[in-house]
Parts: structure tokens; sequence; C-alpha cells
């Protein structure tokens, strides 16, 4: 399976540009590695370089764009609105395909490492990689900044880098390595050049100040162009869309007499969430990610598009035949795990059908915002769970190739018995998330019946009912997985969580049954 992943190293430089390209010319003399964008802003101070490729390719890139930018950058001399602590100051892993977060944890873990034996940079987790869980945020781990964090990590034990140290590299500082989604860095300017109107806004915008979900938001002072900007990381797009985010601002800064002059993207962001924002500001009927003229160009020339005669005159049934045979096959995969997915993605998909559908009656219209929530929502929970029907047979067939490692010496056997325990704990993880997520599916299509129209109510427990049995079937999987594993430690936690999704669906005999074995 090929294998690609999305680097998007932060470096605190964005006047030079001379320094920049340097720093780019180093990560571009590895092989197979990709520039996808660059973004350089003065008054930041700050360049943000896209990377794509395979995933030891990026790596060693990202590394010899560090140690570029150790010998270019001074922070001892550095200033700029954006907040830092590295020459390298942020450097995410980001799995695009074939490649997992955990794989990305890894290659972060790896990449910190080699960043502090071969720089003596040291080096903080943060996101998905993060070794403490006050570590999971950015903003905690650069809390004090270069100056601050320079004197505070050698004193403070629970300032000091996870890798390295304590104290800084005294002109490059320490870097935060680590492992996340795909996240859009989106910036609001206003039509004020009033910095605590911004500050205010991000405060009141962020989650961890009680505001939106997967939103990191700060003020800063654009000093060259006399505005205000609030500054946005923007962690899930499918769950906090990005026209929520612009239009929280928009409310926010209308109470201070304030208008939003523009906003700009900060590299690169994923087709998929402009969709989103056009299907919301266009109420576009029964929109499709399909009717976008490069996606469906794109599935012709891959061949996905060709429809045959038997097709055109049974279209739903020539769509499900494929999957339904590939299950029928007297091969292990696809499985139950692989269906438990699938009739999670149809449970959400019911209930996409029904908040576009509702969206449309002028009955619902007091209801209109809630329903596109639920429709962006659940569009992404089917887009998850589809994604599940593979990751579980995939990660079946790693369990069955790790039972055929060879055992002939007492170095071997320990090795096939590693390998095979990290295979089952990775296919537990699978099914346990589709359960996750599908429970999520099963409360939110509950959530949608009283603003939904009483002819759609069918569609709405048809969906819970396939939400209901998905669930069990992918703790069913979860089990099966967990009868062979021996960190009996892992197995409880998981049989806990099971405990608790269960009781959120409702009593059931068939799904508690396995929990006390």
């Amino acid at each position: 399976m090929k294998q690609l992943i999305e680097c998007v190293p932060n470096f605190s430089e964005g006047r030079d540009l001379a320094k920049v390209d340097a720093i780019i010319a180093a990560m571009q003399s590895v092989e197979s590695v990709h520039i996808l964008d660059r973004e350089s802003d003065a008054d930041h101070n700050r360049s943000v370089i896209t990377l794509a490729g395979p995933p030891e390719a990026v790596a060693e890139a990202a590394l010899r764009g560090a140690g570029k930018a150790l010998e270019l950058i001074d922070l001892t001399k550095h200033s700029g609105a954006h907040p830092r602590m590295g020459a390298t100051d942020v450097l995410p892993f980001i799995p695009i395909e074939g490649v997992s977060i955990e794989d990305c944890v890894a290659l972060a873990r790896k990449t910190g490492r080699a960043l502090w034996e071969r720089y003596k940079i040291p080096v903080y987790f943060y996101e998905a990689a993060a070794q403490r869980p006050e570590r999971t945020n950015l903003e905690t781990i650069r809390k004090g900044q270069f100056e601050g964090l320079l004197v505070e990590a050698l004193k403070n034990p629970d300032r000091a880098p996870d890798l390295g140290g304590p104290g800084f590299h005294p002109t490059g500082g320490a870097t935060v390595v680590g492992a996340r989604k795909f996240l859009i860095a989106y910036n609001i300017n206003l039509s004020t050049p009033d910095i605590d109107i911004a500050k205010r806004i991000g405060k009141n915008i962020r989650f961890s100040n009680g505001g939106l979900r997967y939103v990191k938001a700060m003020g800063v002072d654009l000093r060259a162009r006399h505005l205000a900007q609030v500054s946005i990381n923007l962690t899930d797009f499918e769950q906090t869309p990005i026209h929520r985010v612009f239009e929280m601002v928009r409310s926010e800064a209308a109470r201070y007499g304030v208008t939003i002059a523009g906003s700009e993207i900060v590299g690169l962001i994923p087709k998929r969430a402009i969709e989103l924002t056009t299907d919301f500001y266009l109420q576009l009927e029964n929109f499709s990610p399909a009717q976008v003229f490069e996606n469906r160009l794109a599935d012709s020339l891959s061949g996905a598009a060709a429809t045959t005669s038997a097709q055109k005159a049974s279209p739903f049934a020539a769509m499900a035949k494929p999957f339904l045979d590939a299950v029928a096959q007297p091969t292990a995969v696809p499985g139950g795990g692989s269906v438990s997915a699938l009739a999670g993605a149809l449970a959400a998909s019911l209930g996409q059908m029904v908040a576009g559908l509702a969206r449309k009656k002028k009955s619902q219209a007091a209801h209109l915002e809630a329903l596109s929530d639920a429709l962006v929502e659940l569009r992404a929970a089917a887009d998850f769970l589809a994604t599940a029907i593979d990751r579980d047979a995939a990660s079946f067939e790693t369990v069955m190739a790790s039972y055929k490692l060879p055992a002939g010496t007492p170095e071997e056997q320990h090795l096939r018995d590693s390998e095979i325990q990290k295979a089952l704990q990775a296919a537990a993880n699978v099914p346990m998330e589709v359960a996750r997520k599908v429970v999520v599916v099963h409360d939110r299509l509950h959530l949608l019946e009283p603003i939904s129209p009483p002819a759609m109510f069918s569609d709405l427990r048809v969906g819970r009912l396939l939400a209901n049995a998905a669930a069990l079937g992918a703790l069913e999987n979860v089990n099966i997985n967990l009868e062979s594993i021996t960190d009996q430690g892992f197995a409880r936690v998981m049989r806990t969580e099971a405990t608790e999704l269960i009781a959120r669906l409702g009593s059931s005999t068939l799904g508690t049954a396995w929990i006390h074995l």
C-alpha cells in the first residue's frame, strides 16, 4: 500500500526570504519529497512550509530543514507577532494515505530523538504524540516563549523538555514535535487596529475558554497593515467547519462595532472544507461532492465513474453488489468488523438524508441552523466509518501476518509474540473507534427527531436500529481480539468502555453478554 504523510514545519523567519529559500532547499535535497506550499509573513516573522511524501523521506527532509534553520535563525535577535520558542518552532506529522495516526506518533518520537542527537535541539511532544496530558496543547507548552522558557526550563522540572535539555539551545531554542489530523490555519482580519478586541474575540471563540470545539485562537497585531487579526487553528474542520468560525468571529466583532476586513488561509486547505462551506452559505439542496467537476473527473480517470448497462437498470443494487460479493467470499476479510462499520456509515447517511430534506421544509425553518450542524456532523461520521471498513480489514490482515513470523529461536519467538500482541491491540482499537463513533451517530439521530417532519421518523428510527447493530457488532470484534491479548490492563480499559457505550445505547442482553466472560 502506498504511504503518504504531510509535514508542516513552522520556522521563525518570515522577513529574510533568502534564509527561507535556503531552508526549503535543504528539505528539497531529499528524494521523493514534494514542497506543496510555502507561506511567509513579515508581521508574524514566521514561515509555514508544507511537505508531502513517504514517511521516512519526509522526516529526513524535516530534519535537514531544522538543521539549516538552526544555522540561520538566532532567536536572541528575533521578534514577531506570533508566539515562538524555537528556530524550528513546530514540526507536526499528518497521516494522508496508508498511514495511521499511530504511525505518525512513532515517526514523531523517532524524529524528536534525531533532532536532539544531531543538533542538540531539545524537544517537546504534543497532540497525539504528547507524553504528558498537559502537553497535548501547543499553547500550554509554548507559554512564556523562548525568552521565558530559556530560564524556566532550567528551574522548573514541569517545564523541562521531553527530550534533551533541560536547557534550551542558546540560539535555536526548542522544537515541538507531534502528530495530528489535518489542521487549517485560518486568519480573520478585523477592520480595526485595536489588538485588545482581537484578543477578546480570540479568547471567546477558543475551546479552552468555553468556545468552539476544535478551535484555538489568539489576537495578533498586524502593525504593517494597521489591522488586528484573530489567528485561528482549526484542528478538526469536519466537526467544527470553517464557516461556523467565520460567523462566530463576525458576531463577536459586531459587539464592538467592528466588521471583518478579510480572511486568509495559511498553507493548504482540504477541498472537503471548501465544499462544506459552500454547502452552508448557498444552502444547496441535495449537494454532493460528486457534483464538483474535479471530483467527477478524477473518478472518471480512475475508472470509478464507469457505469454499465446493468448498473443503469438497477443502480442501487449494482452499487451494493461488489461489497456483498466480497463479504460472501470464503475469506476472512472483509468480515464482521467491516460490516459493522458499513452499517454505522449507512445509519449516518440516513441521518444526512433526513437533515438535508428537513432543511428544505418551510415548516422546519426555525431549526435551520441545528439541521445544518447535524448534516455536517453526520457527513463527517459517515466518511469516518466508511474508511473504517478498510481499516478493520487491514488490521486483521496485520494480525494474520504477525502469526506467520518465524519462531525458530528464542529471539524470533519473543519478536513474534510482541508483534502479535501489538497487532491484536491495533485490531481491537479499530472496532472500538467504530463503536464510539456509531454511538454518537445513534445519539444524534435521536436528537434529530424533534426537529424533523413526522414523515421522516421511520428513516431516523431505521438509522438508530442500524447504529445499535453496528455498535454491538463492532464490540463483538473488540471482544474476539481481547480474548488473545495478554495485557490485562488494556483489556480491562476496553471492556469498561464497552460497558459504558452499551449503556448509552440502552439495555441489550445481546450486547452485554460477552463483557462478563
